[in-house]
């Protein structure tokens, strides 16, 4: 028997349930769908895990952040309780524990079928909100590695008390590598960092928080079209920084002065030798770079607009590392782990429609398809900066769900 319902959306993270809240505030039929339940992203992330952006920039539709740290970082347990307190604060229609199999036109080609493991539906209209951190991401060279060496990703990570005894490698230097690093670091174990070129911000410039510095300044509301690097910025790993005990700047080269010892690229490995690009001086000062010319950009937006702020006082950390080797035995480093901080990939092969491109990514403008009825909302830089995070995602939401309306209206 087949279900049918106005609009399916598919993901009940906070870019679903922001799409839920608009629906119910169009009186619009729909029903949500998920694998977990609500905060699970959140739930399952480590035990010292924080958010980057401060506490008011949470502010999922109809339910902004009240509580009395606007300007601190919610802890992982936390988060999960605000994204359950959202959810109950308006009762989307949610059935938890479905796996979606395959979605695609119906027989008749004015609705979708949804395959689930609860049975079939029908639709009018699909949003998709499962983001885009489908699978962990490895290197091709995984499998190199020697068995006795424990391997795993980022997203798998809790504490350091569920690895062996040991030093560490950290492989990626994104937001969760750093902040894995961090976490090591301060638990007392060895850590060492092979360091791509994922930039960095500070916490703070200038008298407050860097976030609210580009938020002000307008970097929030920047249409991915425009861009520097365009629609490639989604593909772009995060800059490194953390909210972790108020927040504060990570910066690699004090992480090495601090006893972290960094390392190039990694490019291979061969049963317990790994070896590394001769590029760390190179990513480090690419890292350097980028930073300056983001704070650049908000001088220039303080000067123009004559805003009143403290002189720059950010210290540059002028540290180099020492040369660093091109092949590393793990055995004689003490190293007994490898965290693999390397992104995630993207899987929408269950999709089966023609709206994607040679990657398998989608093709939407602001969310909505070329395929009448069929939507995305929560992506990375789907429109903006903020189109996956608390702070305007359910902006997107309510694009995508005025399409809907006008659509039926026109229809």
């Amino acid at each position: 028997m087949v279900e049918h319902v106005d609009t399916i959306v598919i993901g009940g993270g906070q870019a679903g349930l922001s799409v839920s809240w608009h629906m119910m505030m169009s009186h619009r039929e729909h029903l949500v769908l998920d694998r977990g339940n609500v905060g699970d992203t959140w739930r399952h992330r480590w035990n010292s895990f924080c958010l980057v952006t401060p506490n008011h920039f949470c502010r999922l539709p109809g339910f902004p952040y009240n509580g009395d740290d606007p300007d601190g970082f919610m802890k992982r347990d936390e988060i999960v309780d605000y994204v359950e307190a959202y959810a109950n604060s308006f009762n989307p229609p949610l059935r938890s524990g479905i796996e979606i199999h395959r979605v695609t036109a119906s027989d008749n080609g004015d609705r979708f079928r949804i395959e689930t493991s609860e049975g079939d539906f029908e639709a009018r209209s699909v949003i998709i909100a499962t983001g885009t951190h489908q699978h962990p991401k490895y290197p091709s060279w995984r499998n190199k590695l020697a068995d006795q060496i424990v391997q795993l990703h980022t997203s798998d990570y809790i504490n350091p008390k569920q690895l062996p005894e040991g030093s560490v490698l950290v492989v990626g230097s994104g937001q969760s590598g750093c902040q894995i690093v961090e976490d090591l670091h301060l638990s007392g174990r060895d850590v060492y960092l092979s360091v791509g070129k994922a930039g960095r911000i500070p916490r703070r410039y200038r008298g407050q928080d860097i976030i609210q510095w580009l938020f002000d300044a307008g970097f929030f509301e920047i249409p991915v079209d425009d861009h520097p690097l365009g629609r490639a910025v989604r593909f772009e790993p995060h800059e490194h920084l953390t909210g972790r005990n108020g927040g504060r700047t990570i910066d690699l080269r004090q992480m090495a002065i601090d006893g972290v010892k960094l390392l190039g690229r990694m490019v291979d490995a061969d049963g317990l030798h790994v070896h590394f690009s001769e590029d760390l001086e190179e990513n480090l000062d690419a890292i350097d770079n980028e930073c300056q010319e983001t704070l650049d950009l908000i001088d220039k937006y303080i000067t123009e607009n004559g805003i009143e702020a403290p002189q720059n006082d950010i210290k540059p950390v002028s540290g180099r590392p020492d040369s660093t080797p091109r092949t590393l035995e793990l055995e004689q480093a003490g190293i007994t782990s490898v965290i693999y901080g390397t992104g995630f990939t993207y899987d929408f092969s269950w999709i089966d429609l023609p709206i994607f491109d040679d990657r398998g990514y989608p093709g939407y403008e602001r969310g909505v398809t070329e395929i009448p009825g069929f939507y995305f909302v929560g992506l990375h830089w789907m429109h903006t900066v903020g189109s996956g995070l608390f702070s305007q995602v359910g902006r997107d939401a309510e694009y995508v769900v005025e399409h809907i309306n006008r659509h039926r209206t026109s229809s």
